[in-house]
């Protein structure tokens, strides 16, 4: 596969989707027939000591093809879109020193986008305005805060989705202006030759495969390994604290919820965050959908190839 540009994103090749449609299994496949290298396109996987819960592929089923940005951030920080698209840059330059192809396979929507399209580099942060929109979150709820964005911000941003909306004010306020309005300018979708697919599978079956991953999940140990992270000497920062799983487990451990709540409640909201991730994907233009049902990673590799080789190449 070759792809010329002079924007070093747009050299790459993307495959996404929500979680547990079996990006990791496609990934590798695809990776080997590439002869790519894979670059992890995941909020959460740059955390160090964060492995089940974020369902970092093992060496075992990388099959012998480089993985990177996975545990380059330790948790007591929170990363940022920004940082997460330098380190994938310095990345690609990496990977095509050697010849290959950088891969990027992940399902952190956001990303995906800031890759493809730019990222909007809004004003730097303001300590003391940040701290009044966090301690008004403690007071009186996301939803309260939610309630004062803009109705485009607010149809984008979830109303538990904390972090953005006191970001999306703080440029508010700093600004005058909406982050929505001056995120206008990076919409502009990246050139048809990118090759950027999502894989698809039906929603009953894509829930079924989200609940048997999240039970796998605590039966392989995410109780202990949450507990470890509370235990640490420096205190887990606020965006890995609110990762699916990790969040739920720390109100067992405080207890706040009970095991089998923690469990639900998980399920739950990787059901929610599937179905927002699909929405998502469905407004990029760029990507083009891969329908999978019942059939090996292999057989689906093969024919990301094929529609590469017809479509990009």
């Amino acid at each position: 596969m070759t792809v010329r540009s002079a924007d070093p994103f747009h050299r790459a090749c993307y495959l996404t989707g929500p979680t547990a449609s079996g990006k990791t299994a496609v990934g590798v496949e695809l990776a080997l027939r590439l002869e790519a290298e894979v670059i992890c396109l995941d909020s959460m996987t740059l955390y160090r000591g964060m492995n089940i819960g974020t369902a970092k592929p093992t060496i075992a089923e990388r099959k012998g093809v480089p993985h990177h940005l996975i545990d380059v951030i330790d948790p007591s920080r929170n990363a940022s879109v920004a940082e997460y698209r330098a380190l994938a840059a310095e990345k690609i330059g990496e990977i095509e020193s050697r010849g290959n192809v950088p891969l990027f396979v992940g399902g952190t929507p956001l990303y995906l986008k800031a890759l493809l399209r730019g990222l909007f580099e809004g004003p730097s942060a303001d300590p003391s305005i940040r701290e009044t929109l966090e301690r008004e979150a403690l007071e009186q709820g996301a939803e309260a805060l939610h309630a004062r964005l803009d109705p485009e911000t607010a149809a984008r941003l979830h109303k538990n989705d904390i972090r953005r909306i006191i970001r999306a004010l703080e440029v508010q306020t700093l600004t005058g202006e909406s982050i929505s309005k001056r995120q206008v300018e990076h919409e502009t979708p990246a050139p048809p030759s990118v090759p950027v697919f999502a894989l698809a599978r039906p929603r009953r079956e894509l829930y079924d495969r989200i609940n048997l991953r999240v039970d796998l999940m605590f039966e392989s140990g995410l109780i202990e390994e949450a507990r470890a992270l509370l235990n640490r000497a420096d205190p887990i920062a606020s965006a890995p604290a609110q990762a699916v799983g990790y969040r739920e487990v720390f109100d067992y451990l405080e207890g706040r919820i009970t095991l089998a709540s923690a469990i639900e409640q998980t399920k739950t909201r990787t059901r929610r965050f599937a179905k927002r991730q699909e929405t998502w994907f469905r407004s990029l233009e760029e990507i083009e959908p891969v329908s999978v049902a019942g059939e090996p990673p292999e057989i689906t590799a093969e024919r990301i190839v094929r529609s590469i080789s017809r479509r990009y190449s």
